[in-house]
């Protein structure tokens, strides 16, 4: 399975992609709620985020990454707070990552 595919059937299920064309067509965006869900879901799964890249307006907010923070892609520690320091900074964010799926999960 390919890292788009099982993202799509695990990670992103019922959740509404608000990618209107104000970034690459394939960089799904979610609401505050959405991208809440996503990080519960990316939790569960031990997938890793290498950045949050939170948009306002149609313009890149800002950029968080691990690296940032210390800490693993596989830590949950920073995109929670990462996340956390966004949502209170700013309302009506969209969000979006990049993640990092193991070929263990991809070979399930």
């Amino acid at each position: 399975m390919e890292k788009t595919e099982f993202l799509e059937k695990n990670i992103f299920t019922d959740l509404k992609n608000i990618n209107d064309g104000f970034d690459e067509e394939t960089t799904p965006y979610f609401s505050e709620s959405d991208f809440e869900i996503v990080l519960e879901r990316v939790e569960h799964f031990g997938i890793g985020i290498y950045e949050i890249k939170p948009w306002l307006n149609g313009k890149l907010y800002a950029v968080s990454g691990h690296e940032d923070h210390k800490k693993k892609a596989t830590d949950s520690k920073w995109y929670k707070k990462a996340f956390l320091t966004f949502k209170t900074r700013q309302e009506g964010l969209s969000y979006a990552a990049t993640y990092k799926v193991s070929k263990k999960l991809l070979e399930r």
